[in-house]
């Protein structure tokens, strides 16, 4: 029999509707909603740096926890169930939720001040954000900016970054996009290395010398490239592949070879020879951020200070037109890449 204090509380309030919802917590849905998304027990243990075994244990519990088998486990990977399929999706609201309430807890505040997380292709990010990064933090002292500079896309819309400034055009309808400007790409070699094997003067000669190559996933120099092989009556010799800018640029420098590098890089003083053989790419620069994003201060000066990184009347390789890099403007207010990597260069 309830005291007169109880009768007073709502039903609903006094008793669980469902005890199973107490042994529910968020930590362990966005643990299934990783598992579907990585595809296999492995890979998503991999990713979150945990064992095979403890996340197979906490899948088992929410499992039980919601008395509904989640996954086929296939030899492939997994594959959720049709209870999987419903769980799934009231997942996914449930984190766009979350993050709702993550963005709205950021626009509270008026201050510049806390994290903005910045995800940006690893070439632009060392060579080009870097330098200007000083100078912005330098204004804003209260702002911490984590740049995660990588090849790979990052979801702003799952919260894997704030901001991203990536060259591939994102897919997802939900984002807002703006186009940056335009990277410019070309061969460039070292001094040493164009003293001994000299430079290609068209496409034919090119693929008589030794070809560095980036492989990544927003910029594939080796498929970009392999689209023109057909025509060759032989294969280019590539010594050296790797995934970063940085690598790329280093083995260039260190005359391993000719490699594809932004045009800009005359510009921070490298010392590379700009490789005039008519086989020029160009990329779209993209930034790319939840709309709601734009409303918390830090985030807007954020997104602000890159857009005016990538103006194209301070920076005119960054323009839609290709300019030489003889013609272009060196750009000295920051420590020059040559000098970065004394040491590293013969």
């Amino acid at each position: 029999m309830p005291t007169r204090r109880e009768r007073r509380v709502p039903r609903a309030e006094r008793l669980p509707v469902d005890r199973a919802a107490d042994d529910l917590d968020w930590h362990s849905l966005r643990l299934f909603l990783q598992l579907y998304r990585a595809g296999s027990f492995r890979a998503c243990a991999a990713s979150l740096e945990i064992s095979v075994n403890s996340l197979r244990r906490r899948i088992e519990a929410l499992e039980a926890a919601l008395q509904l088998p989640l996954f086929f486990r296939t030899v492939d990977g997994i594959r959720p169930t049709a209870g999987g399929e419903h769980i799934l999706a009231a997942a996914e609201a449930m984190e766009q939720a979350a993050f709702r309430v993550l963005r709205a807890r950021g626009s509270v505040s008026n201050d510049i001040e806390g994290e903005v997380r910045i995800a940006v292709t690893e070439g632009l990010g060392t060579a080009w954000l870097t330098p200007r990064l000083v100078e912005f933090q330098n204004a804003f002292p209260n702002l911490r900016v984590a740049l995660n500079c990588a090849m790979n896309s990052a979801d702003v819309l799952r919260m894997e970054a704030d901001i991203a400034v990536q060259l591939t055009r994102p897919e997802a309808a939900d984002v807002k996009l703006v186009r940056l400007g335009y990277l410019h790409t070309m061969p460039f070699a070292s001094r040493a290395y164009a003293g001994r094997n000299g430079l290609p003067t068209n496409v034919d000669e090119l693929i008589k010398h030794r070809l560095i190559l980036q492989i990544a996933e927003q910029t594939s120099q080796l498929s970009i490239f392999g689209d023109m092989l057909p025509r060759f009556p032989y294969p280019p010799t590539v010594p050296i592949t790797t995934n970063t800018s940085s690598a790329l640029a280093l083995a260039i420098a260190n005359g391993a070879g000719i490699g594809w590098l932004p045009t800009y890089v005359s510009s921070l003083q490298t010392g590379l020879l700009p490789v005039d053989c008519g086989l020029n790419f160009r990329f779209d620069v993209w930034l790319t951020y939840h709309p709601e994003v734009e409303v918390i201060p830090r985030v807007r000066q954020t997104i602000n200070w890159i857009k005016s990184s990538f103006d194209a009347g301070l920076y005119p390789f960054f323009g839609e037109t290709y300019i030489h890099p003889a013609d272009l403007p060196t750009v000295d207010r920051h420590i020059p890449l040559s000098e970065l990597y004394k040491g590293f260069v013969p």
